[in-house]
């Protein structure tokens, strides 16, 4: 058997369109998107509705409804004076199970739930209750860990691909999430209802018009200059996102439409329907680590106690006045900053392949604690080089297709030149900088490559 994914959705989670749209224009226009959406996976066939939402957070590892008919009346705890919603719900726990199954052949920790009374959450209350109101099609519901970065994300929906394509599924993948997150913090009347940030209203159309052009995984790549600028930031906000784009393979070029646009008390709500079918334009280009088992703690919390420093000294980078450092690069080694500019350069200092924040290395370190040689992969280390370097330049006001001038230093020239050099012509080749390209006995970690580089401002 071969499962698919035939359309993938994304929707909001207020209960606003199910209790009371007609209070509001907006809101009926989202209801009726939602009724748009549901004719849309009815004429899809689809066998299975799988949900990720954000409205159900878990903190060890992720959890799997497996109540086969989950029952009760949800109260949303903010918006509790719009009424209740009783439920009844289709779920498929043979699915479920072999989902948490799956979780954790690819080291996820991973968990079951199925007893009564259990509180399905208010985002997939509505998208059930709006797009299979009859449960004419089984669901599966997957909480949102709150403190999984996107690697674990991305796992957790390769597993889920695993199991849809050994029961040969068609599944449908919702992602319920809002797009800002500022919602008004005193009731407001409905007629009030609005966008509660010019920049969050902006920033949320250029997520639509990513959509639109079926460029989920540029969404998700932007999703991380999104979480820097937006005025409430949440990561959980982007996990639907890095989780539904992995459930396509990360792709560019899916057909998309955005059914509506509008606030729900102040926060950003869109209906939007993906289809898998190519609309012919866009590019694949994933740049994340594409992990294919989870390893373990990233330390998301960037708990400096926890990371994998190495057996090296990490420092916070040094300041002045011409200094450019970024969070999105990894601590330095020494007293320095990540970049310095100068009149209309910009230099940076030696960049590895160290991932922010938990300083793990992508394609693996070259040896053990104990000094003991390991397998690695030059290619994997050679992109994250380069993205990092591409972070330190946007922090700078700058790009890589500004970078004039490189110096590379290899561990093992014989070993890793091939590798590292098929890299450099996918990426910083097409730029056409100066190269010089060193052989060195060992770096302060263990990694196998590092950049000097030079760019224009």
């Amino acid at each position: 058997m071969s499962g698919e994914i035939v359309k993938s959705l994304v929707v909001p989670a207020h209960p606003h369109p199910v209790l009371c749209p007609e209070k509001n224009e907006g809101w009926q226009k989202i209801r009726d998107a939602f009724d748009q959406a549901r004719k849309t996976i009815e004429e899809s066939d689809a066998d299975l509705i799988i949900i990720y939402s954000t409205l159900w957070p878990s903190v060890i590892g992720h959890q799997i409804q497996a109540d086969p008919n989950p029952e009760w009346v949800m109260v949303d705890a903010d918006f509790h004076d719009l009424g209740s919603i009783p439920y009844s719900l289709n779920i498929d726990a043979e699915f479920a199970h072999a989902w948490n199954d799956a979780n954790k052949e690819r080291g996820l920790e991973s968990r079951t739930v199925a007893y009564h009374g259990f509180p399905i959450d208010v985002g997939s209350i509505v998208a059930l209750k709006l797009l299979n109101p009859d449960n004419k099609i089984p669901a599966v519901i997957c909480s949102s860990n709150v403190y999984s970065n996107r690697a674990e994300t991305t796992v957790l929906a390769k597993s889920c691909l695993d199991v849809v394509k050994a029961q040969g599924k068609k599944a449908v993948a919702i992602s319920i999430m809002s797009l800002s997150n500022r919602m008004f913090t005193e009731p407001i009347e409905p007629h009030e209802d609005r966008i509660h940030s010019l920049k969050d209203d902006e920033w949320n159309r250029k997520i639509l018009e990513f959509l639109s052009e079926g460029r989920l995984e540029d969404v998700g790549q932007l999703s991380r200059t999104i979480h820097e600028q937006i005025r409430v930031r949440k990561v959980v906000a982007f996990k639907p996102m890095w989780w539904l784009s992995a459930m396509n393979g990360n792709r560019n070029d899916l057909t998309g439409e955005v059914l509506a646009y509008e606030a729900i008390h102040g926060a950003g709500a869109a209906v939007v329907i993906l289809d898998p079918e190519s609309n012919g334009t866009g590019d694949k280009e994933y740049d994340e680590d594409d992990v294919e088992y989870y390893g373990g703690d990233r330390g998301v919390l960037d708990n400096s106690e926890d990371s994998e420093n190495h057996g090296v000294e990490l420092h916070e980078p040094t300041t002045s006045a011409n200094s450019v450092n970024t969070e999105r690069a990894p601590k330095p080694v020494g007293s320095y900053p990540h970049a310095r500019r100068e009149g209309d350069l910009i230099y940076l200092s030696g960049v590895g392949p160290r991932q922010p924040g938990d300083n793990s290395i992508p394609g693996g370190p070259i040896k053990d604690a104990e000094g003991n040689p390991l397998d690695y992969d030059i290619k994997s280390q050679t992109h994250a080089v380069i993205k990092n370097i591409a972070n330190i330049l946007e922090e700078a006001g700058s790009s890589l297709e500004n970078v004039i001038d490189v110096t590379s230093f290899l561990i093992d020239m014989d070993r890793d030149f091939k590798g590292y050099n098929e890299v450099w012509a996918e990426t910083l080749g097409k730029i056409g900088p100066t190269r010089t390209t060193l052989a060195i006995r060992a770096l302060p970690t263990p990694i196998a490559v590092e950049m000097k580089v030079i760019a224009k401002i």
